[in-house]
């Protein structure tokens, strides 16, 4: 499978993504600028996290309207698999692809950190195969991840399980205590109707191998992994 890691202007972690995701058998990652119209000619997309633009004006604001991401809006609607991260979540978001907004953290503060998710929708193209209520350990590293929708939709949104990851305690509890963003109902990642779109504040390439973990896990692999096919 062809994978396009879509670079921006300060994107910081491409080539994590592009070096966590060549690891992966039958996975060819390529670095494509975000003014790049081959696109299309790629398999699946990648929006790695970083500061795109800045993050000037909003997270992903100015990102979601480059050349690029109406492309990949084209490209997900005919099904393309799509996974946006941190920053990729933000420009999911921003762009359209996915719904709320991911405001500042309650914290007021940039929280880097390894958190617990628990998966809560095994049935997205990123998490077939994986165990609903499974516990992944990976970090999160952003100042503006506090997921937020209006209480009817954010109910429409949980009552049509696209809450893709949840955090939680290393019990798989999603406490008050293990919300680092103070992000609405511990929500980390969505998903869109058909689920072949996925947006997740944790990075999963910087918990691909287990070197890069203090639990010396790979849990980040498990949601990269079937890009391979493993879904």
């Amino acid at each position: 499978m062809r994978v396009a890691v879509v670079r921006f202007p300060a994107s910081n972690c491409d080539l994590d993504a592009v070096n966590a995701l060549s690891k992966i058998k039958a996975v060819r990652p390529a670095l494509v600028w975000h003014e790049d119209r081959t696109l299309k000619d790629y398999d699946a997309v990648v929006l790695p996290g970083g500061f795109s633009y800045g993050d000037y004006l909003r997270a992903g604001a100015i990102a979601a309207t480059s050349p690029a991401i109406r492309i990949v809006k084209e490209m997900a609607e005919g099904g393309t698999p799509v996974l946006g991260i941190c920053n990729g979540f933000q420009i999911l978001v921003e762009s359209g692809m996915l719904p709320g907004a991911l405001l500042r953290n309650t914290t007021l503060r940039f929280v880097c950190r390894w958190v617990e998710i628990d998966v809560e929708n095994n049935n997205t193209f990123f998490t077939a195969g994986l165990k609903n209520r499974q516990v992944l350990r990976m970090p999160i590293a952003h100042n503006e991840g506090r997921y937020f929708l209006p209480r009817h939709e954010l109910d429409a949104l949980e009552a049509a399980g696209r809450v893709v990851f949840r955090y939680c305690d290393d019990a798989g509890r999603a406490t008050p205590g293990s919300n680092p963003t103070g992000t609405l109902h511990n929500i980390a990642g969505i998903c869109n109707k058909a689920g072949n779109v996925v947006g997740l504040m944790p990075h999963p390439e910087r918990a691909s191998e287990g070197i890069l973990s203090p639990f010396g896990t790979d849990d980040g692999s498990l949601i990269l992994s079937h890009l391979g096919g493993a879904g």
